[in-house]
């Protein structure tokens, strides 16, 4: 039989009422043939609220510990998922991570797959299960602990899996229905996207768009998986949601498929550091340790030797940061005169797979910031987006300004 994946998002297992929603909509599927992977995520907030417990007991906590109890929270939801679909009929069971076993690395917090053996699973289908409910999120390390994924991580949970059992379609369901060219909460000029290619959602999911997690997108490009993301709350069809595809089933893209934006963003400025070779390695690499998802990076021009280095980080990455840094200086490694954090930034990207054969997409992004009076304090590009670094006070200004100017509430 062939195999679907199914996953179910905080918000869509929130509640009893919402799981038994969610599994009426597997009991479609399994009616039509399929055997079916349930991946569910924590219920809508139990999350945050395990991850607040552990910082109120341990701010500096052991991060093996951390994974044990924030990995609690999708045991509960599988557990109540299978249930539900045995009261409907439906052969089902929950696993938990370790149980399949979802094979990671030992990266406490943000840890990596590696391997899904697929034997278990598949003989309890061939022992008449129709339904696998799995615990997202988590797996279990080479030590034999329990490891999480970091935030998002069921998305790369339902992906892998997909890979794995060589699954004809990877569904996402979530509190939206599809993936729009940019925030429907910040303008109401946003449209949904029937398709997209798996390099624009990888750039827009990277620079803040928060619908799919960038390493499922990831993963589903370099496997193939057709991903669809669709809304839990919405009648469904075949044409439903949005398609993440290959670029050759997209017949013609638009020059601009989307504009992301990031609110959690800060700049970081090293003032006056020597001008040498190796000096990117010595102040990048001591951040790479402290685990510092650095974005943004500017070189100032050089004057007697000395130049400015500014990058980009999430905010509540800095602190981090000023340690890791101070750190290299106190060792010598490193010297600067200042390190300046901005934290009222937000990074602005237009990201299209039209840009590869379209000029002035630069200039039309900077003319439409200047007309509404936004200052640009950092810019970088790639093949398919432009980013930029603003005030964050004029971010919906700014969003709005690049939507209309794309005109990207046209089909």
């Amino acid at each position: 039989m062939p195999t679907l994946v199914m996953k179910f998002g905080g918000t869509s297992v929130a509640n009893p009422d919402r799981i038994k929603r969610a599994a009426k909509r597997v009991g479609v599927e399994v009616a039509k043939g399929y055997n079916v992977i349930v991946i569910v995520s924590a219920m809508s907030g139990k999350t945050n609220e395990l991850v607040g417990w552990v910082n109120e007991i341990s701010p500096l906590y052991d991060a093996r510990e951390y994974d044990a109890v924030v990995a609690s929270g999708e045991l509960v939801t599988a557990g109540l998922m299978a249930l539900t679909l045995q009261e409907m009929d439906v052969p089902a069971r929950s696993w938990q991570g370790w149980q399949v076993p979802v094979k990671t690395t030992s990266a406490h917090a943000s840890a990596r797959i590696e391997e899904i053996p697929t034997d278990n699973i598949v003989r309890t289908f061939e022992n008449g299960m129709k339904v696998a409910v799995v615990a997202g999120f988590q797996g279990i390390s080479p030590e034999g602990r329990v490891t999480t994924l970091g935030r998002g991580g069921s998305d790369t949970t339902a992906v892998a899996f997909a890979a794995a059992f060589g699954a004809e379609r990877c569904d996402i369901y979530t509190d939206v229905d599809g993936v729009y060219t940019t925030d429907p909460r910040v303008s109401d000029k946003a449209r949904k996207l029937d398709k997209i290619a798996f390099e624009e959602m990888l750039e827009l999911a990277s620079q803040g768009a928060k619908v799919l997690q960038t390493r499922s997108v990831e993963l589903a490009m370099r496997y193939k998986v057709k991903l669809r993301v669709l809304s839990s709350f919405e009648e469904q069809s075949d044409q439903a949601g949005t398609l993440v595809c290959d670029e050759e089933e997209i017949m013609e893209s638009n020059v601009v498929s989307g504009v992301a934006f990031s609110r959690d963003e800060a700049k970081m400025t090293l003032i006056s550091v020597a001008d040498r070779p190796g000096i990117a390695a010595a102040i990048f690499g001591p951040l790479a340790e402290a685990g510092i998802n650095v974005d943004m990076i500017v070189q100032n021009i050089s004057e007697e030797g000395r130049t400015d280095m500014t990058f980009s980080c999430p905010v509540d990455h800095v602190a981090r940061a000023d340690q890791a840094l101070q750190e290299a200086k106190s060792s010598g490694s490193i010297n600067y005169q200042e390190l300046i954090a901005d934290k009222d930034v937000a990074k602005l990207s237009v990201v299209g797979i039209g840009m590869r054969s379209h000029a002035g997409v630069a200039a039309k992004m900077f003319a439409a910031l200047q007309a509404e009076g936004v200052n640009i304090k950092v810019i970088t590009t790639s093949e398919i987006k432009i980013s930029v670094l603003v005030d964050r006070k004029y971010m919906e200004l700014a969003v709005q300004a690049l939507h209309d100017a794309f005109e990207l509430e046209k089909a």
